[in-house]
């Protein structure tokens, strides 16, 4: 199941990476529609995440449009007992990095959301006070985090700021410096 928690964030025009950061907080209901609820559990996403686990930013969660990724070492996760925290550097060298940073930097992405798979006995559903039921997710194998147009989670945050400019060697940097001069 995905969830989304919105964004906040600022953006800067200074060139090269920008750096994303933000939080999935843990112990944070959402509600899920006909009278259902969803509440992760502190350090629901332990396994993979202290495991160093393959773990990705997409673009609208579809693997063909990778932002960061721990692998590469540009995604950065931190399981605390309050929320798992996210830095992330995206430099926008692909065409979906540029239309997610552009869609961020005008307010239409409104929220970030985990791809993930419940562990077997990583959940208890109860029935709470107004009869709906109440699902807490104490284990879960996180794949990839996703920028989306809805959030369900209320309570995070990400800002986007971009990071000092990346300087090149002098035979890349001439080709930037190329592939740039119409613009």
């Amino acid at each position: 199941m995905l969830y989304a928690v919105p964004i906040v964030f600022e953006v800067r025009t200074e060139g090269g990476a920008t750096r994303l950061s933000g939080r999935f907080p843990y112990g944070a209901e959402t509600s899920l529609g006909d009278n259902r609820r969803e509440v992760f559990g502190a350090r629901a996403f332990r396994s993979r995440v202290e495991a160093g686990e393959p773990i990705f930013l997409l673009a609208g969660h579809d693997m063909e449009k990778p932002l960061a990724s721990t692998e590469a070492g540009s995604l950065t996760l931190r399981d605390g007992d309050e929320a798992l925290q996210i830095e992330a550097r995206v430099v926008p060298s692909t065409s979906w990095a540029q239309d997610a940073l552009a869609a961020l930097a005008a307010g239409l992405t409104k929220g970030l959301s985990p791809g993930f798979r419940v562990a077997p006995g990583g959940d208890v559903v109860t029935r709470a006070a107004d009869n709906g039921l109440l699902r807490t997710v104490t284990a879960a194998d996180l794949y990839e985090f996703s920028l989306v147009t809805r959030p369900a989670y209320d309570q995070a945050q990400i800002a986007a700021r971009n990071w000092t400019p990346i300087h090149f060697p002098p035979v890349v940097e001439n080709r930037r410096r190329g592939a740039f001069r119409w613009r």
